[in-house]
């Protein structure tokens, strides 16, 4: 029995040893410490720096596994207690989402709207001042629109133009966040030149430089409009880039006084060719007028542009239309052959010298035809009657560049 008193009373004291050994150890020493312990004991010997939480912290909106977010500023990356370093954000076919950081580093939103109906992942990754890093991932999903608009453009992918050739797009819908619209749409020229946009009314959206193109430029236009919000609750639904070219510089120039149009290519006269324009009751505008259809044969009807039943001719040929109110360059078979280069008979049109059936390439008119592009530039001058609205067609270069920017 006495050996097992010996264990009740030798414990205690074992423990106590123990106890004043962590007392000492904690505390750096006693009254009368050593050097060693006032060097490489305390706090800092018991715990690393690389071991302690970073200060940085990430905050992300929306939040993880958010649904139905809106494409537009709802995504914010931020960061307290220190800057970010890192920011990803991309769909789950690894398209990047482009964005900008803040000039103290701390946060970051994206340069554009993002895709409707789209799952985005974003990784961000932030450091204190002690270099410490933290980092968050997060995954959401943009709405799914109800209501959509999509953009109808002009020129054609691929289509080798002449210099007039605006980029034109026609939406959908009626648009009335025009900004938002307008930044989702990027057209770019090779050589580069200065091309700004242009809205008439709010369904129409032009695009060109200050002066006519230059021949051989190449240009890129990418539609955007995937996500943005073009009007309350109505998204666009394309992305899109197409190019074009544009081809030789062909301007040709109507008097409608001395009933001639000269051909100018790059500068040098092609030919000089004889015209009838608009009779004096139904004169044709002035103006800068660009080409935007082109056909071998089609019919006219008086009663489509407010001339009732004045005309219904099944089958002009060679026709070229100037405007969207009915202004054309055509062929013109039933004026007899004087009529041409020497009085103004037509309707507002400009009508050459044709043959029914647009067989015959030797008539002017066919001529003129074949050797003309879609957006190559008629101007006509000395008409009586007002200049052609910039809205009438694809005529904005009768807008001057200072209001054209406004």
């Amino acid at each position: 029995m006495q050996p097992q008193r010996r264990i009740r009373t030798g414990l205690p004291a074992l423990l106590l040893g123990a106890a004043l050994l962590l007392t000492t150890a904690c505390s750096g020493g006693g009254a009368g410490g050593s050097g060693d312990g006032g060097k490489g004991g305390g706090a800092s010997a018991g715990a690393r720096p690389g071991n302690e939480a970073s200060q940085a912290v990430v905050n992300i909106k929306p939040d993880d596994g958010a649904k139905e977010v809106e494409t537009s500023g709802v995504l914010k990356i931020s960061s307290t207690g220190g800057k970010l370093t890192t920011v990803t954000v991309a769909d789950t076919k690894g398209n990047a989402v482009e964005g900008k950081l803040s000039g103290d580093g701390t946060s970051w939103e994206p340069a554009r709207h993002l895709g409707a109906a789209t799952e985005y992942k974003v990784h961000a990754v932030a450091k204190d001042e002690a270099g410490r890093e933290s980092a968050k991932d997060i995954t959401f999903t943009t709405l799914t629109p109800k209501n959509t608009f999509v953009g109808h453009y002009q020129p054609e992918d691929g289509a080798t133009v002449g210099v007039g050739m605006p980029v034109s797009i026609n939406f959908s819908r009626g648009i009335t966040n025009t900004e938002a619209v307008e930044k989702a749409i990027q057209v770019t020229a090779e050589p580069a030149v200065q091309i700004e946009g242009h809205w008439f009314g709010n369904d129409r959206l032009d695009f060109r430089p200050e002066n006519y193109w230059k021949p051989g430029t190449k240009v890129t236009v990418k539609l955007g409009l995937d996500g943005v919000e073009g009007r309350e609750g109505v998204y666009g639904k394309q992305t899109r880039t197409f190019t074009f070219t544009i081809g030789r510089s062909q301007v040709s120039t109507v008097d409608a006084s001395t009933h001639q149009m000269e051909v100018v290519r790059d500068g040098q006269v092609l030919k000089n060719v004889p015209i009838t324009a608009g009779a004096p009751a139904t004169t044709t505008y002035n103006g800068q007028m660009v080409i935007s259809e082109k056909y071998k044969v089609t019919r006219m009807n008086g009663a489509t542009v407010g001339f009732g039943g004045e005309y219904d001719i099944s089958d002009v040929p060679h026709a070229m239309r100037l405007s969207n109110s009915g202004t054309f360059v055509h062929g013109n078979y039933w004026a007899s052959s004087g009529t041409f280069g020497s009085e103004n008979v037509s309707h507002g049109c400009i009508g050459l010298k044709d043959v029914r059936g647009a067989y015959d390439n030797d008539v002017p008119a066919a001529w003129f035809f074949n050797e003309s592009l879609i957006g190559d530039v008629v101007v006509v001058k000395n008409s009586k009657d007002k200049q052609i609205a910039p809205d009438n067609g694809l005529n904005g270069w009768n807008m001057p560049w200072s209001e054209w920017i406004k």
